[in-house]
């Protein structure tokens, strides 16, 4: 247990450990003062950024050393911001902060949120380059820093939020994003979204302007199931025959002359002749490209001259696929794609370990967390963490009796079972599940396509609300708002296990009483996935688990999660598919979960919510 003296020595920022929460505390401490990485499974509630940032922050104060909060959530950001502050206020210590996200959402500049975050980097550097951008300009003065950016700097040290950093900015019209730097260059812990670090061409740029040497770096990587797949897709890149037509129509526009377009154009529509999906080597493209040649840095240069126009390139679209596509092979796979009109090669990343490797190597220390971390093996594999690695899975703080763990074996979403009938059982069984639920649920389903089957045959006695492709930000608050509101009278909301709702959303107290999963979300069978598979059997001899099991459930749990966020939460967990009773997939769900298998679930939930949850409401940290 932590007594008070150690409590003070870690700087855990509040008045009492949470039951586990200690463990945690002293498992990162340890690891910290073995200089070894830590891979944690901690579920919702424990008290992860509290338990992670106060003995990392003091481990670094008396080591001289900086932390790095790495997370993919805005909101995220936040509250290790109010942990940090926390910590200042208890113990009376100076914890210098720095915040950074996406550099295109720090932006001032007009237009940019339509660009791809590839496009915006060259966009802001031709801007700079050319000294068109006013923001840029004006943070120095005969190469010193100006007073507006001095005072900018000032502010931002005590409200280095991103929305402070954006108003602080426009207020004295010096550039969000490099005040950010400026203060990470002296920031004991520095608040960031994971590509800052983990896009293979950004991070040593990125720590050269701030400072840092990585081997005195500690990361602590919230939400790091995400990072596999973060990682994959900063690694990745892809050309389409669209892509490419509109750039040679671009380079017609400014009077560019590349003749490799038409020769791409030719052989994409000669290798896309035979319809499907078919691997690809380097070597083909180059001789379905024969005598054309290209340079790289020529066409992003050119795409550079069209964004001061345009301010998306796609010339520059295309240098960048090619500066990928003459990437080794090792971890990576070339697929070729066509379907109707739509011809595409890709380039994709399979093993993310190539990225992160080297990085946990070169850090000092690190830190990874998660509530659905498992099985811990499996991302200390796929990251290729050093042997010097721990794993600890922890069990969940909140009372067991308090969640209820509902398996419905009776019908499945297998491709091969799916009709008329099966869309109108399961539509009775969610019925059923929502009416009995007093308050609201949330129907997790695979796809839109499976959800509006069961939606056309589905009724129920509360009002329903549908997650729609494509959201915005201020739509899914909206309907969020909505949801809450009625939660009193109850409703349901048929959502997607990949979409907006199934992760980083919170539904607090009683704004969420039932979370139903609908089916498995497996990875369709498609060439990536059967390469992925192929190629983690050959190293890890885990191919069907780490390229397609896993994954899957993962979402399953990600999604099962926004239920019980207290531990005066009470709620119930339903898992509608036959598989899940499968051993294959039950062995993925938490050992500490009492299961219950029941094809009629109706007087098993009845029964769960005649019982009220215990004691009172408390706020989580």
């Amino acid at each position: 247990m932590l007594n008070e003296q150690r409590r003070r020595l870690l700087l855990f920022p509040h008045d009492s450990v949470r039951p586990i929460q200690d463990e945690l505390v002293l498992a990162v401490d340890e690891s910290l003062q073995d200089k070894h990485h830590l891979v944690v499974h901690a579920p919702t509630g424990l008290g992860k950024t509290a338990a992670s940032l106060g003995p990392a922050v003091a481990f670094a104060i008396q080591n001289d050393l900086t932390v790095f909060f790495l997370t993919s959530r805005h909101t995220q950001h936040r509250i290790a911001l109010d942990t940090i502050k926390r910590i200042e206020e208890r113990y009376s210590v100076s914890v210098p902060v720095a915040n950074l996200i996406g550099k295109k959402w720090m932006c001032l500049q007009n237009g940019v949120d339509s660009m791809g975050s590839g496009e915006f980097i060259e966009y802001c550097r031709a801007l700079r380059e050319d000294h068109k951008c006013l923001y840029y300009e004006n943070l120095r003065t005969s190469g010193s820093l100006s007073v507006d950016a001095r005072l900018a700097l000032e502010k931002a040290s005590s409200s280095p939020d991103s929305a402070s950093l954006l108003r602080i900015g426009k207020e004295h019209s010096v550039c969000p994003y490099e005040i950010g730097i400026l203060s990470a260059k002296h920031a004991r812990v520095i608040v960031t979204d994971y590509f800052y670090l983990f896009h293979p061409r950004i991070r040593d740029n990125f720590l050269s302007k701030i400072g840092k040497d990585l081997s005195q770096c500690i990361l602590v990587i919230d939400e790091a199931h995400n990072v596999p797949d973060r990682i994959k897709d900063l690694a990745s890149s892809r050309l389409s025959l669209f892509v490419l037509s509109r750039a040679i129509e671009e380079a017609a526009d400014f009077d560019f002359d590349f003749p490799v377009f038409e020769s791409l154009r030719s052989a994409l529509v000669a290798l896309g002749s035979q319809k499907g999906e078919r691997f690809i080597s380097r070597a083909d493209l180059k001789v379905a490209l024969g005598a054309a040649s290209y340079d790289v840095d020529l066409l992003l240069k050119r795409g550079d001259e069209v964004r001061e126009v345009r301010q998306r390139s796609y010339i520059a679209s295309v240098g960048e696929f090619l500066s990928f596509w003459d990437e080794p092979d090792e971890g990576f796979c070339r697929i070729l794609t066509s379907f109707d009109s739509v011809v595409s090669l890709s380039f994709r990343c399979l093993d993310p370990g190539v990225v992160s490797g080297p990085l946990f190597r070169g850090c000092y220390s690190s830190i990874l967390m998660s509530g659905t971390l498992t099985p811990t093996v499996m991302y200390s594999e796929l990251l290729d963490l050093p042997l010097r690695t721990r794993e600890y899975t922890f069990q969940s703080p909140f009372p067991a009796q308090n969640r209820l763990s509902l398996i419905v074996p009776v019908t499945s979403t297998k491709y091969t079972a799916r009709s008329d009938g099966m869309y109108s059982q399961q539509a009775k069984i969610i019925s059923d599940i929502v009416n009995i639920t007093p308050g609201n649920s949330i129907i997790f389903f695979p796809s839109y396509a499976l959800r509006d089957k069961v939606l056309s045959v589905f009724s129920c006695n509360k009002e329903v609300f549908l997650e729609t492709r494509g959201m915005k930000k201020g739509d899914r608050q909206e309907l969020l708002s909505r949801f809450f509101a009625a939660r009193s009278s109850g409703a349901t909301l048929f959502a997607i296990t990949s979409g907006s709702f199934a992760e980083g959303v919170d539904f607090p107290g009683d704004a969420l009483k039932a979370v139903v999963i609908v089916g498995l979300p497996l990875a369709k069978p498609d060439l990536e996935t059967q390469a992925l598979m192929k190629y983690y059997d050959e190293k890890f001899s885990r191919g069907w688990d780490y390229g397609y099991v896993f994954p899957a459930f993962n979402k399953v749990l990600q999604s099962a999660g926004r239920c019980i966020r207290s531990e005066t939460d009470r709620g119930a967990l339903i898992f509608l598919d036959e598989r899940y009773a499968w051993n294959n997939y039950k062995r993925c769900f938490p050992p500490t979960w009492d299961l219950v298998i029941e094809e009629s679930p109706t007087k098993v939930l009845s029964s769960f919510f005649s019982v009220s949850a215990p004691g009172s409401q408390s706020t989580l940290f």
